[in-house]
């Protein structure tokens, strides 16, 4: 029997042997009942070993496996846990965006509606600010026609009013309440026969009103008031006058008056206002005139010149180099005049 054992053990050996390397390396081997039998003790010792090594390694294996299978159950639940999260925050967010969607929409409507109805307003302004510079405008020239026509009137009154009083003549210097003895229209045929002996016997020149003016006296009017002497016809007007320029010193008792043209208020600051330039003009020997109504005339070389207006007068000079520089200072003072007299209106 021993024989036998060693035998198979030897036929064991080759098989062995002869088994490929991946089954040889194996370290649990399937063994025959027989085989168990013919074991000696060492070698059950030595296949229990390995037996509870293997046991030992599978244990170990199964504890790895368990606690991966732990540890993906875990991360399973942890990622189930933040999907469910995600899902939640992706639901809140969605419902967040839908809200602000939904009020950004509203607020966008809101100002779309506020635009167009300021847009309306706008428009509606618009029509009210043009309609109100028309009616602007319109006034403006309402107001600017209204204007000429006044100046327009002004001047047809103007001119009236220097038609009226064309025959007549203003003496300025006579004194209050010399006309009680023989009244203002002896005391001009006394001038007349004090200044001009000629005229006097002129039975032709007749008075046909007299009057001093202004009708009220002020008794703190310094001045006394002038006398106002209508003729019958112009032409006797301009031949007394005539004397009077060149006599030049009229008197009345042996005092200085003065006798002028009766004219307009207006005509009379217009005839002022030439006073300056033709004082100049005389001095430069231009035999400067005041014609009727309020118009300037004066000699420049050689020639009658008249003017209606000092605009066509500065146009004129403006061409005249010495008339230019005669009239330079007293043209400019004009101007200075006339703007002051702007910047007070």
């Amino acid at each position: 029997m021993p024989n036998n054992k060693h035998k198979n053990r030897g036929n064991k050996n080759k098989e062995v042997t002869m088994m490929p390397p991946n089954e040889k390396d194996t370290p649990i081997q399937d063994y025959e009942d027989d085989e168990i039998e013919e074991m000696q003790e060492a070698d059950l010792k030595k296949l229990i070993r390995t037996l509870r090594s293997s046991q030992k390694q599978i244990l170990e294996l199964q504890k790895s496996l368990m606690d991966k299978i732990e540890n993906l159950s875990r991360e399973n639940e942890i990622l189930r846990r933040n999907q469910n999260e995600t899902k939640q925050l992706v639901q809140q967010e969605t419902l967040i965006v839908t809200i602000n969607h939904n009020e950004v929409k509203n607020s966008i409507d809101q100002m779309k509606n506020t635009i167009e109805s300021l847009t309306n307003r706008m428009g509606e302004a618009e029509e009210r600010i043009s309609d109100l510079e028309d009616r602007e405008q319109e006034r403006i020239q309402s107001d600017q026609r209204k204007k000429e026509e006044i100046r327009n009137l002004k001047h047809i009154v103007r001119n009236i009013q220097d038609t009226i009083k064309k025959p007549n003549i203003r003496v300025l210097g006579v004194p209050e309440g010399m006309e009680r003895e023989k009244g203002l229209e002896g005391l001009f045929s006394e001038i007349l026969a004090e200044n001009f002996p000629g005229l006097e016997k002129d039975r032709e020149i007749l008075v046909q009103e007299a009057h001093r003016t202004p009708n009220k006296h002020d008794q703190k009017r310094s001045s006394p008031r002038h006398v106002v002497i209508k003729l019958s016809t112009v032409k006797h007007k301009e031949k007394i006058l005539k004397c009077a320029r060149e006599k030049r010193q009229i008197t009345l008792r042996g005092s200085p008056i003065t006798l002028t043209a009766d004219f307009s208020s207006e005509t009379l600051q217009a005839r002022r206002e030439w006073r300056d330039i033709a004082q100049v003009l005389r001095e430069n020997n231009c035999q400067p005139r005041i014609l009727y109504p309020a118009k300037l005339s004066f000699v420049n070389e050689g020639e009658i010149k008249t003017f209606h207006s000092k605009q066509k007068l500065k146009e004129f000079v403006a061409t005249r180099p010495a008339l230019q520089k005669m009239l330079k200072d007293v043209l400019h003072t004009e101007t200075q005049k006339h703007g002051h007299q702007y910047e007070r209106r």
